[in-house]
């Protein structure tokens, strides 16, 4: 198949430019080889415009190839140069390359001049272009006497500098002497020409070394101007004024550049105050990619100039007074550039070519040939060639055809010269590629294989696959000039060898290469997005796929550079680590998988935030009296938005170094509006807040101290309360120093009764929050106000409030003091009420004091006597008296309460409460047992409640399987404290049940158990009998009963948890009622009517023992009648609120329930 060349029309998509691009340079880089004779290339030069160091050697390039290997030869400026007569002139051996020897002697002025190399062997000539070598230059400053410059505040200044003129021109700076640079600003600033522009001068301008420096960089030397003096007179500046144009003069000036450079235009303007510069373009707008301001936009520079950028471009100086402009109007030339630069040219005998040579430029290049580096019109006449201007035509070469063309385009900015031979050749193919090359591509990509090829006449090349396979089709496959094969998308059954043949009328050659497929590098989890505080740790992640058969590496980079070189940074496998974060950390981390084939890349970004950082550089501005406006600039914000600014002051006068909430500002904002008072030393801070908190404050900023001011407000919480029967005593809360507005802070404290006819007292107090009005009333109502006052004024006038002078203790008791009994536990008590003259303060209530006593003993040992206390809130006439002990002689009085203390106590009045139920024995013991019988003993009950009238003694045997025999039921006189019971079985367990009574019920009870002896002689002849423990169906029956057993107590302990009762139980139930903790006169607790015991509240449902029980169906009465302790808690109508508790005795674990063993009635109910 022959050569197949691309259609030039067709579209191609992007992947596919590239790819041609690279094509391109393939096919322009094919060469002959250099085994064949070939006129001489140029392949290495020096530049056109070659400066030199004159301190150094002077080295002209010139290299070059061909065959036969050509001679070399030099021109200067025009005529021969022959090295041979100059003994510091040598050429370097197969090179044309010159070295002049001027270190040990010579001077390189000598040498100056334009240089041009030629190379010939039998084919041709070719020559270089003309080197213009230049010795570099860094003259000094020519000496002159600076006067020193003085002028005064505002006026424009120009420092010139006009530097020496060196080769190439220097880079220009100011400095001091102290080799620092001087600042600049958009009002002062540095020009293109080097001077030093001052807008407008201040005093602070004023130094005695101004110093130009000059930096000869090819030399690398600095020379440097004789200082300048400048002294500005800190007068009042001078009145503002226009903006002028210091540099360029007038309103237009014309600017020429050459294409391809950087076109810089500059605009510096004088003015008070100093002049802002703007750009535009007059006839369309300037390039976006291209276009870069300088110098505080006095410059503007446009890169890679062109054509397209001519044009009028205007600066605009403006300040307050007004705008100038003015217009540059701007050429770009072009020295001459290539559009199509002469190609070499490889013809066989008898073929035709042609050589073009396109160029343009700004004005229009001229076109002139040479052949062998003779202008062609003298050159010897070949009658193969034509030429037609830029374009030489060859026909019918023949061997002596060829030469080396050389092809010159130049214009008054400049020339360019290409080298393009003719060579006729006679050869057979050869293929150039190595044999047996092996590539290797990644599926679903393009596959290139070479087969670089040379021969003349040009060979036609086809494209194999497999040892007999046939020519590929160009349908599928591209076959390229150079003779590339390219598989647009290679898949893995393109796979194999592939054979290139190379053919022309001379022969043919042919070579095998080897492709594989290789699978595709892939990254599988990309690393994420990142966002981190300052100071924590992050992990990227980047895990990836890979062909196996290829060396994967994975490099992590920073902003598409290395890694810093910090122990922070810890790559583990796909891991990276950043430790520690700090600012510098945040940036573009990108994950890079290299193979020998392929390399893909994942990047995630990493934001460190953090608080933001302190606003500075605070400024006050608009200082009145009671305003002022606080400007900031805020700082880093650390990646996260600043949400709000928080604004303090701190009051140097009154409380230095404590900070107040002034205020808080959007975000958004850089000043605020501050609201002050007067008479404070103010000063300010801001601190900035985003999403992760708030930042340090700021530097405080200047004080700001403002006037003085009668007082806003007066002073809060304003009371009158007598502490003595005949004083007043106001007390008010004091304003504070920021509140005093003001020097010599007083207050005016005024007062009079509120019901009489008298006028207003007032005295001035100092700087106090209290003052006593003596040989007042006792108890009287009075009007009080409290109003400040300062070196200024008064405040406004104060609110009113209502006090009353001290109060003293009730002088009246209550009367009429009467008791009723309600049951045992329970007793009402209703008195009447005192006068309300009589109380001489504010009533807080009645106190009854109630105690146990003696009848008789009234009056002996009261002090000995355990009192206890139940209050009653405000004017309560009544009041209930809980937890009394049953059948017991009490006495109480009733005393009226006032805020100073208790008035006199009512006479005693004496009361009696019933019988009630008797507590438990106090003991229950089981001796001397014997076969049939047992002997009880027991204690009375601790507290009978009454006269005991019997005892009761339930009892039940137990046998082996705790099933509850019959319940046997005897009474006992109340004056026994043993009895023995008779004809009880042998070696039985029995459950005993003993309680007292009195005529109000029975007691609590008390349980116990014991077993009866065993009958021995019975015993000794069991252990005769056969031994049926050891028999198999014994056992086997023992395991049934013991599982049934098991089921049984199961099925009991549900039952008992859902509550079920006992039949001795219920019968306390019938006495169930709360108990009542009274309160302790000694120390206003309240009274414990229980012994050592465990007390819980009594809960729904609980019971309380049968002693000392309140019976509900006997008393009416609510809880809103029972009184509290000294302590205790009343709801705002004066009922009670406590808690009420009682003894429990001998509990069981759940509720107030029995623990001892049910009765059998209702432990079958238990397994029903």
């Amino acid at each position: 198949m022959q050569l197949k060349i691309m259609p030039k029309k067709k579209r191609l998509p992007a992947g596919r430019v590239a790819l041609i691009l690279f094509l391109c340079q393939m096919i322009s880089a094919l060469e002959v080889p250099l085994d064949l004779v070939q006129p001489p290339t140029i392949t290495q030069q020096s530049p056109k415009d070659y400066i030199i160091d004159p301190r150094e050697n002077i080295v002209i390039q010139c290299e070059a190839k061909g065959k036969p290997p050509p001679s070399f030869s030099w021109t200067r400026n025009g005529t021969h140069f022959d090295i041979d007569k100059d003994p510091l002139v040598t050429m370097k051996p197969g090179s044309g390359t010159l070295t002049i020897n001027i270190m040990n002697e010579g001077k390189a002025e000598t040498y100056e001049g334009v240089y041009q190399c030629t190379a010939r062997n039998e084919r041709g000539a070719a020559i270089s272009n003309n080197i213009v070598v230049r010795p570099s230059r860094s003259p000094l400053w020519t000496k002159e006497k600076l006067e020193p410059i003085t002028l005064r505040n505002g006026q424009s200044l120009v420092l010139p500098c006009r530097p020496p003129l060196g080769l190439p021109p220097p880079i220009i700076f100011w400095m001091d002497n102290s080799f620092q640079r001087l600042p600049q600003s958009e009002r002062v600033s540095q020009g293109l020409n080097g001077d030093l522009y001052f807008s407008n001068v201040l005093p602070e301008d004023t130094r005695e070394d101004y110093i130009c420096y000059a930096r000869f960089n090819h030399t690398q030397t600095i020379q440097q101007k004789q200082p300048i003096s400048v002294k500005v007179i800190s007068a009042k500046p001078n009145r503002e004024r226009p903006p002028t144009f210091l540099t360029p003069e007038g309103n237009t000036s014309n600017k020429e550049e050459l294409r391809g450079n950087v076109l810089s235009l500059e605009c510096i303007a004088e003015g008070l105050p100093t002049p802002v510069i703007y750009w535009i373009k007059e006839d369309g707008m300037l390039p976006t990619n291209r276009t870069f301001y300088r110098n505080f936009k006095k410059t503007l520079q446009i890169i890679q100039v062109s054509e397209a950028d001519s044009g009028n471009y205007q600066c605009i100086a403006k300040n307050a007074l007004g705008a100038i402009h003015h217009t540059i109007s701007v050429t770009v030339k072009a020295a001459p550039y290539w559009i199509l630069a002469p190609q070499n040219l490889v013809l066989s005998p008898g073929e035709d070519g042609t050589l073009i040579c396109r160029a343009n430029g700004n004005p229009k290049p001229r076109i002139s040939w040479l052949s062998n580096g003779v202008p062609i019109e003298i050159a010897p006449n070949d009658p193969s060639r034509k030429i037609d201007g830029d374009t030489i035509i060859f026909s019918n070469v023949q061997e002596r055809s060829s030469a080396v063309y050389q092809c010159n385009a130049s214009n008054e900015y400049g020339y360019l010269l290409a080298n393009a031979f003719v060579n006729v050749l006679a050869e057979p193919p050869r293929i150039l590629t190595s044999a047996n090359t092996l590539y290797q591509v990644i599926a679903n990509r393009p596959a290139l294989l070479d087969c670089a090829f040379f021969g003349s006449p040009l060979p036609t090349i086809e494209w194999f696959k497999g040892a007999k396979g046939s020519a590929l089709r160009d349908d599928i496959y591209v076959l390229h000039e150079n003779g590339t094969l390219e598989i647009p998308v290679a898949q893995k059954d393109s796979t194999g060898t592939y054979t290139c043949v190379a053919r022309n009328k001379l022969g043919m050659a042919k070579n095998e290469v080897h492709l594989e497929i290789k699978d595709p590098t892939r990254i599988i989890k990309q690393p994420e997005y990142a966002v981190v505080q300052r100071g924590s740790t992050v992990s990227f992640e980047c895990k990836v796929k890979h062909d196996h058969t290829l060396t994967l590496t994975i490099t992590w980079l920073k902003d598409n550079g290395e890694l810093p070189s910090d122990g922070r940074f810890t790559v583990d496998k796909d891991h990276l680590e950043v430790a520690d974060v700090r600012d510098s950390d945040g940036g573009a981390y990108t994950c890079v998988a290299n193979t020998t084939l392929d390399m893909v890349s994942a990047s995630a970004v990493l934001s460190v935030v953090d608080v933001p950082n302190p606003p500075f550089d605070l400024e006050l501005t608009d200082q009145l009296d009671k305003s002022v406006q606080l400007s900031w600039t805020p700082g880093d914000d650390n990646n996260s938005p600043i949400i709000e600014f928080i604004i303090e002051y701190e009051d140097a006068m009154h409380e230095a170094g404590l900070w107040h909430h002034q205020t808080k500002v959007s975000g958004m904002q850089t000043t605020a509006q501050l609201k002050l008072s007067p008479y404070v030393n103010y000063s300010f801070r801001v601190m900035a807040v985003n999403s992760l908190g708030r930042s340090l404050p700021s530097e405080p900023s200047e004080q700001y101290l403002t006037k003085a001011a009668e007082p806003d407000t007066n002073p809060t919480a304003v009371e009158g309360l007598g502490s003595e029967p005949d004083n007043l005593v106001i007390t008010w809360k004091p304003l504070n120093g920021f509140e005093s507005n003001g020097p010599g802070l007083q207050y005016k404290v005024s007062w009079r009764q509120k019901d009489g006819d008298d006028e207003w007292a007032s005295v001035v107090v100092a700087n106090v929050s209290k003052y006593i009005v003596s040989g007042t009333p006792t108890f009287v109502p009075y009007l009080i106000k409290v109003q400040a006052l300062n070196d200024v004024g008064f405040a406004p006038e104060p609110a009113v409030v209502r006090g009353h002078s001290g109060e003293d203790l009730p002088m009246v008791a209550p009367g009429n003091v009467r008791v009723n009994v309600v049951n045992s536990t329970l007793a009402e008590v209703h008195w009447d009420p005192v006068p309300p003259k009589s109380i001489r303060g504010h009533l807080q209530g009645y106190r009854i004091y109630y105690w146990k006593a003696q009848e008789g003993s009234l009056k002996r040992n009261r002090r000995h006597i355990e009192k206890k206390i139940l209050t009653f809130q405000d004017s309560k006439t009544h009041g209930m008296l809980p937890g009394l002990e049953p059948f017991s002689h009490y006495a109480l009085n009733v005393r009226v309460v006032n805020g100073k203390g208790e008035g006199p106590a009512s006479p005693d009045r004496v009361f009696n409460t019933p019988e009630g139920v008797p507590s438990a024995p106090s003991s229950l013991k089981i001796v001397n047992p014997t076969l049939d019988s047992l002997t009880l003993e027991w204690d009375p009950p601790s507290r009978p409640n009454g006269i005991l009238t019997e005892y009761t003694l339930k009892y039940q045997p137990i046998n082996s399987t705790h099933e509850l025999g019959p319940l046997v039921d005897l009474k006992i006189p109340a004056n026994k404290t043993r009895w023995t019971l008779k004809n009880l079985n042998f070696s039985t367990r029995y459950k005993f049940y003993f309680y007292a009574q009195t005529a109000a019920g029975s007691g609590s009870q008390i349980t116990e158990e014991a077993v009866t002896t065993v009958d021995e002689g019975k015993l000794a002849m069991a252990s005769r009998q056969v031994d049926i423990a050891t028999q198999g169906w014994f056992i086997g029956l023992m395991c049934a009963v013991a599982l049934l057993i098991l089921i049984l107590l199961i099925v009991c302990f549900i039952r008992r948890n859902k509550g079920g009762k006992y039949p001795v139980k219920e019968k306390e139930d019938a006495h169930a009622d709360p108990e009542i903790q009274p309160m302790k006169e000694d120390d206003g607790t309240f009274g414990e009517y229980s012994d050592a015991e465990d007390h819980k509240p009594l809960k729904k449902g609980s019971r309380t023992p049968s002693d000392r029980t309140v019976k509900k169906e006997d008393s009416d009465d609510s809880l809103v009648d029972y009184g509290e302790g000294v302590n205790g808690q009343f709801n705002e109508d004066g009922s009670f609120i406590g808690q009420y508790s009682g003894k429990k005795e001998k509990e069981p674990a759940e509720g107030n329930e029995s623990s001892e063993a049910p009765s059998p009635v209702n432990a079958m109910n238990s397994f029903v």
